[in-house]
C-alpha cells in the first residue's frame, strides 16, 4: 500500500515535470494514508448513529429516522427506504451551529482541551490496525502495547471534562467513569496477555497471521472466555449501555458532559464513543477471529483470499452485537458494574491464563508442534 500511494504521488508530480524530495514524498504518503483511514472512520461514526437508531427501532417494533432525505430530490422520492439516510448530516449541522457555552467558573483551557484529548486518543489508535495483508499505517512490533496505552489514555479527557466544568454532577460522572475504566482496563489487559501467549508477538499483523490455516486456528476457540471478557470490557470502556452509569440521566444529569454543548459535545461524547465502538469491534475481530483472514481459507478465488472485506464483515457483526446489547439489557447499578469487573472478569482472565499455560505445556491448540 505504501508503494501504491507513493506511486500515485510520483505520477502526480510527474504531470508537472517535477520530482519530489524523499522527505516530502514520505510526508505526503503518511498524510494520505492517515486521511484514507480517518475519513472512512468519521463517516462510519456518522452512519453508525443512524444504524443504531434503525436497529433498535427494528428490535422494538417502531420506526427509526425516516424523514430527512437528500435535499428531497425528485429522483429519490420513490425510494422510501432511503428516507432518513441524511439524518446523521442533519445532526452534525445542528451541533456545529449550536453555541458553545463555557461556564463562568470553569477552567476555560482545560474545558476546551478535554474534548480534543478524548478525540485524539480515540483516533490515533487506528495507526497500528492491520486492515489487510498489505495495508497498515504503522507496522510496529509493540502494537498491542500501543493499543492498550491509547485506549487507557482516553480517561484523562473524561476526568478533565468533569473537573474543569466546576460542576458536581460532571465531576461525579467523570469519577465514576474513571473507576469503571480502571476496573475493566485491567480485565482487558489480562485478556490480551492470553492473546500474546497464543500468538507469541505484540505485532497485530503477526497476531492475525498466527491464526491462519483455517477457522479452526482462530484464537476464539482456545481463548473463548478471554474473548467474551474482552468484548464485555470493551462495552464498559466505551460507557455504553448497560455500563453507562457515568452518564446516568436519572442520577447525575448526563454525567461528565453535562456542561458541554454544540461542537464541543460532539467532540467529547458522540464521535469518540462511536469511534471507540468501531475500534473495539475491529480489535475483537483481529485478536480472536482472524482479522482479515477468510473463514473459507483454502478455497480458490475471492472467497478464500484474505482481504479487508472479511475484517469489515466481522466488525459489522460485533457492532450489531453492541446495538443488540443496548436494546436488550437495562442499566446496571454502579456496585453491580464494579462487582462484575473486579470479582468476575478479572478472576476469569487470571484462571484462563493459567489454563493457557497448561495448554502450552501439553502442546495443545496454538502451541501444538
Amino acid at each position: 500500500m505504501h508503494e501504491f500511494v507513493a506511486g500515485i504521488w510520483i505520477w502526480a508530480f510527474g504531470l508537472f515535470h517535477a520530482v519530489p524530495a524523499a522527505v516530502v514524498l514520505l510526508l505526503l504518503v503518511i498524510v494520505t494514508e492517515v486521511v484514507i483511514i480517518l475519513l472512512p472512520v468519521i463517516v462510519a461514526v456518522a452512519f453508525l448513529t443512524l444504524l443504531e437508531r434503525k436497529v433498535i427501532g427494528w428490535m422494538q417494533l417502531r420506526f427509526g429516522p425516516n424523514v430527512i432525505t437528500f435535499f428531497d430530490l425528485p429522483i429519490l422520492r420513490d425510494f422510501e427506504k432511503l428516507n432518513g439516510l441524511m439524518q446523521p448530516f442533519a445532526d452534525v449541522i445542528k451541533l456545529l451551529l449550536k453555541e458553545i457555552i463555557i461556564p463562568a467558573r470553569a477552567n476555560k483551557v482545560l474545558f476546551l482541551l478535554a474534548p480534543v484529548l478524548t478525540l485524539t486518543t480515540a483516533l490515533v489508535a487506528w495507526a497500528v490496525i492491520p486492515f489487510s495483508p498489505d495495508f497498515v499505517l504503522a507496522d510496529v512490533n509493540a502494537g498491542l502495547l500501543y493499543i492498550l496505552a491509547m485506549t487507557s489514555a482516553g480517561v484523562y479527557g473524561i476526568i478533565l471534562s468533569g473537573w474543569a466544568t466546576n460542576s458536581k454532577y460532571a465531576f461525579l460522572g467523570s469519577m465514576r467513569s474513571a473507576a469503571q475504566i480502571v476496573a475493566y482496563e485491567i480485565a482487558m489487559g489480562f485478556a490480551l496477555v492470553g492473546v500474546l501467549m497464543a500468538a507469541g508477538s505484540l505485532n497485530l499483523g503477526d497476531i492475525v497471521r498466527a491464526q491462519s490455516h483455517g477457522v479452526g486456528s482462530w484464537f476464539i476457540w482456545p481463548l473463548l472466555p478471554l474473548a467474551v471478557v474482552y468484548f464485555i470490557s470493551g462495552v464498559a470502556e466505551t460507557n455504553r449501555s448497560p455500563f453507562d452509569v457515568a452518564e446516568g440521566e436519572s442520577e447525575i444529569v448526563a454525567g461528565f458532559h453535562v456542561e458541554y454543548s454544540g461542537a464541543s459535545f460532539a467532540t467529547l461524547f458522540a464521535l469518540p464513543e462511536y469511534a471507540n465502538m468501531i475500534l473495539i469491534a475491529t480489535l475483537t475481530s483481529v485478536f480472536f477471529f482472524g482479522g482479515w483472514l477468510s473463514p473459507f481459507e483454502g478455497l480458490p478465488g475471492f472467497l478464500g483470499a484474505p482481504s479487508f472485506f472479511w475484517l469489515f464483515v466481522k466488525l459489522c457483526f460485533f457492532l450489531f452485537v453492541y446495538l443488540w446489547i443496548r436494546a436488550t439489557f437495562p442499566r446496571y447499578r454502579y456496585d453491580q458494574i464494579m462487582r462484575l469487573g473486579w470479582k468476575v472478569l478479572i478472576p476469569v482472565t487470571i484462571v484462563w491464563i493459567g489454563v493457557e499455560g497448561l495448554m502450552a505445556f501439553l502442546h495443545v491448540g496454538p502451541w501444538k508442534a
